[in-house]
């Protein structure tokens, strides 16, 4: 079973470009794996809250202009 994890801040996805992500990532683990992997295929979208990751030593908070407008 084909399986893909994307970890995002939180609020910084739509639903709808969760769900094209789903759906990409869905239609390219298939060119790889054929059709019969389709209906097996998880694709999981975490978000991760405000000051729950870190980059470079630094704990990072999304700016406004990168959160989900509506």
């Amino acid at each position: 079973m084909p399986f893909a994890n994307f970890k995002v801040p939180e609020a910084a996805l739509t639903r709808a470009q969760k769900e094209e992500i789903v759906h990409r990532t869905t239609a390219m683990l298939f060119e790889y794996f054929s059709e019969a992997a389709r209906p097996h295929t998880m694709v999981l979208i975490e978000e991760v809250k405000d000051g729950g990751y870190a980059r470079a030593d630094e704990v990072f908070v999304i700016p406004a202009e990168y959160r989900e407008r509506a």
